[in-house]
């Protein structure tokens, strides 16, 4: 079956999210709820995209699927297995090998005292996945040369690269332990506009030809839409909608939804012009003390009474199309 052709939903579930809650104590008595009872699938062979303002969870969700974070209630299971609690020490390196991240800034995320193919190799090291120094020297170049990188960039230091060749680096380090899933932390937003599409284009090349699933996180919607089967819509915590990427660009539901939308440049200038902007009032509310019921209410245009009374249900409300709001 081609991807897209009839969407992920035939598909088996790689990840189950149920209720999942991320909390972190910021005082003697205040808690910041950065994940607060999300629930979603990731399938097979798909790319789900997570997207929202700064601050709204998306990071501390992969983190937390990642084991990066322990989870402060829910459940997150990964082949049908727990992700979270006690495991040993054979257990974790399992899952380790195949649930793997891309992170957010490329300079940061490498170590400046080892060369490439030392970071590259690292996991190949711990998991053991070379017998001999040449099998290891070999896959090493194989990879970089399957992220576009050359083999005499091996002995090198990561300060001798740009933030794009880095995060090449960043994602054959992530490939060297033939991962089945990865957690793409907002891989593009510290790179160049020019560079951006490059680094995507080569995510979408090595899925079809390694059979990955990802769930790509990030800020910049149109991007977001390029890469992904499906895409999620985090606010504050939760999330408001989650449709395939056509669906939610051409009929977004949710009024946060229209308005991220809505600030998308179109290249047309005539038609950027005519364009109706919706505009938020207001600061996003802290994490630490959401507004009762509907936790946009504070800044959405169509907020009604029962907004801050009722918290809205997670509802299906076309076929694979679900919001939380209580216009529908």
């Amino acid at each position: 079956m081609k991807r897209n052709e009839k969407g992920p939903f035939h598909q088996e579930p790689l990840m189950e999210i149920k209720n999942l809650k991320k909390y972190f104590k910021t005082g003697k008595k205040e808690v910041l709820k950065a994940v607060d009872d999300v629930s979603f699938t990731i399938y097979k062979g798909e790319t789900l995209g997570l997207v929202g303002e700064s601050g709204c969870g998306k990071s501390t969700t992969g983190r937390t699927l990642m084991r990066l974070y322990d989870a402060t209630d829910g459940e997150v299971l990964f082949q049908k297995e727990q992700v979270h609690g006690k495991k040993n020490l054979s257990q974790l390196k399992q899952f380790n090998r195949k649930v793997q991240m891309i992170f957010q800034d490329p300079y940061s995320s490498l170590n400046p005292r080892k060369t490439v193919a030392d970071i590259i190799a690292e996991g190949i090291d711990i998991h053991g996945l070379a017998a001999t120094k040449e099998e290891r020297q070999k896959k090493v170049l194989h990879l970089l040369e399957t992220v576009g990188l050359n083999k005499s960039h091996a002995n090198r230091y990561p300060h001798e690269f740009s933030g794009g060749q880095r995060q090449r680096i960043g994602i054959a380090r992530a490939l060297a332990v033939e991962p089945e899933f990865i957690i793409a932390d907002e891989p593009i937003s510290a790179l160049d506009v020019s560079i951006q599409a490059q680094v995507v284009n080569l995510m979408k090349r090595l899925q079809k030809e390694k059979d990955l699933t990802y769930l790509f996180i990030a800020h910049d919607l149109s991007m977001v839409k390029h890469i992904s089967d499906r895409v999620g819509v985090m606010y504050l915590g939760g999330i408001v909608e989650l449709a395939t990427s056509n669906d939610l660009y051409d009929e977004p539901l949710h009024p946060y939804t229209q308005a991220l939308l809505s600030a998308i440049p179109v290249p047309d200038p005539d038609i950027e012009k005519k364009r109706n902007r919706i505009i938020l009032s207001g600061d996003l509310p802290s994490p630490s003390n959401p507004p009762s019921g509907c936790r946009f209410r504070t800044r959405c245009p169509m907020a009604t009474d029962t907004c801050a009374q009722k918290t809205p249900i997670w509802k299906e409300a076309k076929p694979n199309h679900w919001v939380a709001c209580h216009l529908f």
